[in-house]
């Protein structure tokens, strides 16, 4: 889905990310994380303890709060109480600071992008349509498969889905808010920006390596000297 936009080989290309990078949803996240730790009966945790902690795949997460895996049984508890939770807080979350105009100027610039999710790709799509920038992407694909994955591998596919379009790995940079993030762009040959507006803490974002910026302008910017 998404706009025709005419590429040439090579051009410079964004990936982005959706939760906690295009669309501000960190609210509606601590809400979900902390109903879904009161349906089992833990204490809840603050935005700072959240960042501190956050890791991809999913089930890590818990296991660092919880010094242990959770069971099949609590992760399925879990996981449904972290979605039904979120969808109803996320309707009030808002495009991060900017980035309507962000993604208006890349395009502008003749340049491509796309946007890529391990959200589930039905509640996605309708989700970037009624924020009204759908037609920026060249495509939107969200999580098709189960919720405990990392990005690695919807990134490959996402990436040979955009090969006829002439994005190459080379000149594409993936923007996102999370270490996983970073080791899927690592994955595929590309590069990564990082963006603190989301789930992980400055310090654990910086553990990957990678450009890291407090506010998408910044990544904008970085994404444009990384990708030549």
């Amino acid at each position: 889905m998404g706009a025709e936009v005419p590429v040439s080989g090579g051009t410079a290309h964004i990936v982005w990310d959706w939760n906690g990078t295009l669309l501000h949803d960190i609210d509606a996240v601590m809400i979900a994380t902390n109903a879904s730790f009161a349906e089992l009966g833990f204490a809840p945790i603050t935005l700072e303890r959240y960042r501190e902690l956050y890791v991809v795949p999913v089930p890590k997460f818990y296991e660092r709060l919880m010094g242990r895996l959770p069971t099949e049984a609590e992760w399925a508890v879990m996981d449904e109480a972290f979605h039904r939770h979120y969808w109803a807080a996320a309707v009030d979350s808002a495009l991060a600071e900017g980035a309507r105009e962000l993604l208006r100027g890349w395009e502008a610039d003749g340049y491509t992008q796309s946007l890529l999710s391990l959200a589930p790709h039905d509640k996605l799509v309708p989700l970037v349509r009624e924020h009204g920038i759908d037609v920026h992407f060249l495509r939107v694909d969200g999580r098709t498969g189960p919720s405990h994955t990392s990005k690695a591998g919807h990134l490959v596919r996402h990436m040979a889905a955009l090969e006829a379009a002439g994005v190459t790995a080379s000149r594409t940079v993936l923007v996102g808010d999370a270490v996983d993030d970073a080791l899927a762009a690592a994955h595929v040959g590309a590069r990564a920006v990082l963006y603190t507006g989301g789930s992980h803490s400055r310090a654990s974002l910086e553990s990957a390596g990678v450009p890291v910026v407090d506010s998408l302008a910044e990544a904008v910017a970085t994404a444009r000297e990384l990708a030549g």
